[in-house]
């Protein structure tokens, strides 16, 4: 038997089977196409930015938090599935509160580190990443709030903090001496260094900044807002405007509406099926590794970062996202963290890009000196005059900016990073 006439004989399909086939398609209503099932609905779109984060701000008690959590995760849970339907990739949800020293009064030291080791526990189980706020608010305030701070950073896993550095009233000068504290205690006490990661100095925090370690509840609570990771849209951008900085910064506006809209779309959605506060988004374009906004100036450029044309690159993607007519919080600009973006890192290694530069580059942004390698053997005088640095500049033009400083013990310039986080590339340290 010839081959083609064995396979008309095995698939010719029987009366039966054709019939079949004729009434399932007559009882399908006119128009209807096949759905897809609900895995691939939620596969993630590729050609839309990710999420970042989703955070929520609660003003904490201390006798309820964990019924608190609960309710703010049962929205956050309600968020992710929103985006994620909506094709969304969500990487983290976040639980934001009003500064520590206020909802642990009357607690001692070793009192206080229990709750937030328990704290972190119920973090790690629920899989969502605390922020506690600021250990030093103001000036006066007591600069052991630090040394805890410290602590509890070195002895947990996922709480972030911070030290307010400077705001209407100057620069912060005794919290600054604190937040160098806090550098060397965490380069000293926690493994390759990495709890500087969940700690910074901050000038002029935002009041509702999704984006961490920054972020602090100065409200009532009960709201949410929404961080994008949007590098690649500002990369696909540049990529058309051929050099043109004016045109490139009037189309990454639009580029970005498209998107914020969509976005707040479901935010407000997901605040009127909750009852929970939206607040609105963090606009930062913030890379991760490959995705990088260090790639994306590179582009507009023509260039290396460092070359001529890159604070008027800075600038354009700052006021680029500030025209877009969303609700915007948080900083909500440009942001260079060092060593959680590909091109940066390679930049800060061959010293194309250095803390001058990136200072440089805040007079128009929100960089300020973000996951910057340091070698451990700097001293707590260069650490305090670093954080310093940052907060003048941003007291001179009344900013939110902000110091992420990652000295690495052991390590010595020219020596590798080790850093076994998944959020930062290891370099030459210079």
């Amino acid at each position: 038997m010839r081959p083609e006439n064995f396979l008309t004989m095995r698939f010719r399909p029987s009366a039966t089977l054709l019939f079949s086939i004729l009434m399932m398609l007559t009882l399908l209503p006119l128009g209807s196409t096949a759905q897809p099932s609900s895995s691939q609905a939620s596969l993630p779109n590729k050609s839309l930015p990710k999420v970042r984060t989703v955070t929520a701000f609660v003003r904490l008690d201390r006798q309820r938090y964990r019924a608190q959590v609960a309710e703010a995760l049962n929205m956050l849970r309600s968020a992710k599935d929103a985006f994620t339907k909506a094709g969304y990739e969500i990487e983290t949800i976040r639980i934001t509160t009003q500064p520590f020293p206020e909802f642990i009064q009357g607690l001692s030291d070793e009192q206080a580190m229990e709750f937030f080791r328990e704290y972190d526990k119920l973090a790690q189980q629920e899989g969502f990443t605390p922020d506690i706020g600021p250990a030093m608010s103001k000036d006066s305030d007591d600069p052991k709030r630090a040394d805890l701070l410290a602590r509890i950073i070195a002895e947990t896993q996922t709480i972030n903090g911070f030290i307010e550095v400077a705001d209407d009233a100057g620069i912060h000068w005794n919290a600054v001496h604190a937040a160098a504290r806090v550098n060397k205690y965490l380069e000293e006490h926690t493994t390759n260094s990495e709890g500087n990661f969940r700690f910074a100095s901050g000038a002029f925090p935002p009041s509702v900044a999704p984006f961490y370690p920054v972020s602090h509840t100065s409200g009532a609570g009960h709201g949410f807002a929404i961080g994008l990771e949007s590098a690649n849209i500002v990369q696909e951008v540049f990529a058309r405007a051929h050099g043109d900085m004016a045109t490139a910064g009037t189309q990454l506006t639009d580029a970005l509406t498209v998107q914020a809209k969509k976005v707040e779309e479901i935010g407000r959605s997901v605040a009127a099926s909750t009852g929970w506060k939206y607040q609105g988004i963090d606009l930062t374009p913030v890379p991760l590794k490959e995705i990088s906004i260090g790639a994306a100036m590179e582009t507009l450029l023509q260039g290396s970062i460092g070359s001529p044309g890159s604070l008027s690159t800075a600038y354009t993607i700052t006021t680029a996202v500030k025209r877009v007519p969303v609700e915007q919080v948080g900083y909500s600009g440009l942001m260079l963290p060092v060593l959680e973006d590909s091109v940066l890192a390679q930049r800060w290694e061959s010293g194309a890009v250095n803390r001058d530069s990136l200072m440089s580059y805040s007079s128009v942004c929100s960089t300020g000196l973000d996951a910057v390698p340091l070698p451990g053997d700097i001293s707590l005088h260069d650490l305090e005059n670093i954080i310093g640095d940052m907060a003048s500049l941003a007291v001179k033009w009344h900013k939110p900016l902000s110091v992420r400083l990652l000295p690495v013990a052991g390590k010595k310039t020219g020596d590798k990073t080790e850093f076994s986080s998944p959020y930062l590339v290891n370099i030459h340290i210079r």
